[in-house]
């Protein structure tokens, strides 16, 4: 399966909801393929940003690795990481209940750091971790 690298799935999701957030698609490859690149990317364009509150569409298999990459940078904002174990384009639920709930999640928190929302389980990322056996995410 392709990676969405024009971002559809969410413009997509924000035609429906009939609201509107910016989406800048900065890496756009299979999070297995992820490097230390693509990371210092990635945190470059959130220290960039103008904005206190990010939603970061990661793969599920080096969300991890990447949300341990932002906290070892002292990131002083609130991040959410989310994204989907099956891709919007086979199954369009998952991918939209975890960015409604990363969404909701973000709107309410008030501390800054780097949060995992994935499946119904909202925490600090490490409390949470992908549980490869039952193909979710779960406290750990």
């Amino acid at each position: 399966m392709e990676v969405d690298k024009k971002s559809d799935a969410l413009y997509n999701i924000a035609e429906k909801w009939l609201c509107d957030f910016e989406v800048l698609n900065i890496i756009g490859k299979d999070s297995l393929e992820m490097n230390s690149q693509d990371r210092l990317e990635l945190l470059a364009m959130i220290n960039q940003s103008e904005y206190e509150n990010i939603i970061v569409i990661h793969g599920t298999d080096t969300m991890d690795v990447t949300a341990q990459y932002l906290a070892d940078a002292d990131e002083e904002r609130c991040i959410v990481l989310t994204g989907a174990m099956v891709p919007f384009a086979v199954d369009p639920i998952e991918a939209t209940a975890n960015l409604a709930s990363a969404i909701g999640y973000i709107q309410r928190l008030e501390t800054n750091g780097i949060f995992i929302v994935m499946n119904g389980v909202f925490g600090t990322f490490d409390t949470i971790k992908k549980d490869r056996s039952k193909g979710k995410f779960i406290y750990s």
